[in-house]
């Protein structure tokens, strides 16, 4: 069984929830995904059985979208509604924000910027997750790093006695933290946020449209579904052969990295071209399968 699956993952399970039951759907261990969601989080989360394991890499990778709601008012130690509150803002301060301070707050942080990801990330520390240091007890403070955030779409803002709801639509580079957003709007209006509500729509290639539920998703072929993320070349029976022993074929036109097929049109390997002998080749980085 090998392949791509997306799921909707629905709210309360973690992404290895998710991977635990694909193990028991399909019967096999062989599964992964590509890009944690927390538990809190619904919405696209890709999955690779069999073969598709080894390429969920070049999905990690992809640009993300996200529907999210961010809570003004009040701040939490993670960052989302499921933290501790660590402060909390007086409605008078409330008050004085606008919706063109909010918005002009979102834009600052469009572009190519260095964000300092939430101290609940997946992010690991020393063979531990950040997230299970802070749950521990631990103080985590991680380092910025840099992230694109192409657009910040503001779907609506409400206007509460104690809080400021923010929908948003957020499209960003893999390693985005959208708590972080969050927490960052509140600390640049001086009033605190965190995230109430986030659900993935993309992870580019792979779009909410396709998403199926943990029982009832289908399985994208593997070659259909690396097809989407990378440039593809159609082997002979020769170049299969010699491939399905580790050996180097002809150039690949171009450079970059290829997913080979096979001549039933399977999943065979990726190769990318490189100098052997003052002569270029296509070379094998992964093999998947023998015909």
């Amino acid at each position: 069984m090998n392949g791509f699956l997306v799921i909707d993952k629905p709210s309360g399970m973690t992404s290895h929830d998710v991977v635990a039951k694909i193990r028991k759907r399909f019967g096999t261990k062989r599964v992964g995904h590509a890009g944690t969601l927390d538990p809190m989080a619904t919405g696209v989360l890709v999955i690779g059985i069999g073969n598709a394991t080894k390429l969920l890499q070049y999905i990690v990778d992809g640009a993300k979208s996200y529907e999210a709601t961010i809570a003004l008012g009040a701040a939490t130690h993670t960052d989302d509604k499921e933290g501790d509150v660590i402060s909390v803002a007086d409605s008078s301060v409330l008050k004085v924000i606008t919706e063109e301070l909010i918005k002009d707050g979102l834009a600052t942080f469009v572009g190519n910027i260095q964000q300092k990801p939430s101290s609940v990330s997946a992010i690991k520390i020393d063979g531990k997750t950040a997230h299970q240091r802070v749950r521990e007890g631990e103080v985590v403070d991680l380092p910025a790093r840099a992230v694109t955030i192409s657009k910040i779409d503001v779907l609506s803002i409400e206007f509460l006695e104690q809080a400021i709801l923010v929908r948003v639509i957020v499209d960003c580079s893999a390693g985005t933290y959208i708590r972080a957003i969050a927490r960052d709007l509140g600390n640049l209006l001086k009033v605190g946020g965190h995230l109430t509500s986030l659900r993935r729509t993309l992870v580019s290639p792979f779009d909410l449209s396709e998403a199926g539920g943990i029982e009832e998703s289908e399985i994208i072929d593997t070659a259909d579904g690396i097809g989407r993320v990378l440039p593809t070349r159609a082997l002979s029976f020769e170049e299969m052969s010699e491939i399905s022993f580790g050996r180097s074929i002809s150039a690949n036109l171009e450079d970059g990295i290829f997913a080979a097929l096979s001549p039933s049109g399977s999943f065979a390997a990726l190769v990318e071209n490189k100098d052997s002998g003052g002569k270029a080749v296509a070379a094998p980085k992964l093999v998947a399968v023998q015909e």
